[in-house]
């Protein structure tokens, strides 16, 4: 496991150039992320009951995929959400390699045949999401930062990349509000920096403000 002094070495005085935010931010952040998550819980528990059959009935495997990420100063934690894909959708990762439509670190296609009728619909809509409102809830998550990458990824990660793992990831981001999938990897880097600059009250707040709209809007959901 990698430390943040660690990370930080990696970036050659880059995080020099990164805000330091003041305690009461990260006080507050903390509280907010805590309350709306439990909140959120709460008000969502029919629904994951809900979306848990659905998931359960219409194909064979767990109701929830776990998977490996890359947390704060490159801890990894176990990450949920439900299954959107077909049991073996993993061994069949490397026959569709080729396929990929992104450059970069990042695994993407829009047709992916690994994906369930209903984890299309899950997915257009980010309910597969919604367990990841524990991971906010243990600390391991903020309700607004940058994604939680996968290892293989952080492998490939240049210095300017890595950066974006000093802070907590997050549920939503400014690239989850403008475009999503639709957008290149440096994209999501460069937007991902945006915000490491910008972190405030109001940006988390018009960040989680234009969530619902874009998350309706379904678009680069894939």
């Amino acid at each position: 496991m990698q430390t943040q002094s660690a990370f930080e070495s990696r970036s050659h005085g880059r995080l020099d150039q990164i805000p330091r935010r003041p305690v009461r931010y990260r006080v507050w952040k903390r509280g907010f992320d805590l309350a709306v998550s439990l909140l959120l819980l709460a008000i969502f528990l029919p629904l994951f009951i809900v979306l848990a059959l659905l998931v359960k009935v219409t194909s064979k495997g767990p109701v929830f995929y776990a998977s490996t990420r890359v947390g704060r100063c490159g801890r990894h934690f176990r990450f949920l959400k439900f299954r959107t894909m077909y049991a073996d959708a993993d061994r069949r990762l490397q026959e569709l390699l080729a396929a990929n439509e992104k450059e970069g670190p990042i695994f993407k296609i829009k047709n992916d045949p690994r994906i369930t009728p209903v984890g299309r619909f899950l997915r257009k809509f980010s309910l597969d999401e919604l367990p990841q409102l524990i991971h906010v809830a243990r600390g391991e998550m903020s309700m607004v930062g940058p994604r939680p990458p996968v290892p293989r990824e952080v492998e490939q990660y240049d210095d300017f990349a890595r950066e974006r793992l000093t802070i907590k990831p997050g549920m939503t981001c400014y690239w989850q509000i403008q475009g999503r999938s639709n957008l290149s990897f440096e994209e999501w880097m460069a937007l991902d920096h945006k915000y490491m600059q910008e972190m405030s009250f109001w940006t988390d707040v018009k960040i989680l403000a234009q969530t619902p709209m874009a998350v309706l809007r379904g678009e680069g959901a894939y």
